[in-house]
């Protein structure tokens, strides 16, 4: 089951379980559709894999399986991340 973080990684927007502006990679790092398509261009900066529409959980659904709480997540912020996106895109890895 999804843990449904609550914010983005880059910008440290909240992103709540029903939030249509969340993006995740196969691990889960989540982001913010801004930080998504402006800074990161459609790639997780951790693992380099894709970032795809986090599914919405229905209401019904989140009611019994609310997510587990769990602390904000911060990616590695600096200078250098929307080169070092560019590289795991390209399949260049170890730099």
């Amino acid at each position: 089951m999804l843990e449904l973080r609550p914010n983005c990684e880059c910008c440290d927007k909240d992103l709540p379980p029903d939030s249509p502006e969340a993006f995740i990679c196969s691990f889960e790092c989540t982001f913010c559709r801004d930080c998504m398509t402006t800074r990161l261009n459609g790639h997780c900066p951790n693992c380099g894999g894709e970032l795809v529409r986090r599914p919405v959980r229905p209401e019904e659904a989140l009611r019994r399986h609310p997510p587990p709480p769990c602390a904000a997540m911060h990616s590695r912020r600096d200078a250098g991340l929307p080169a070092k996106v560019k590289i795991h895109a390209r399949g260049e890895r170890g730099a």
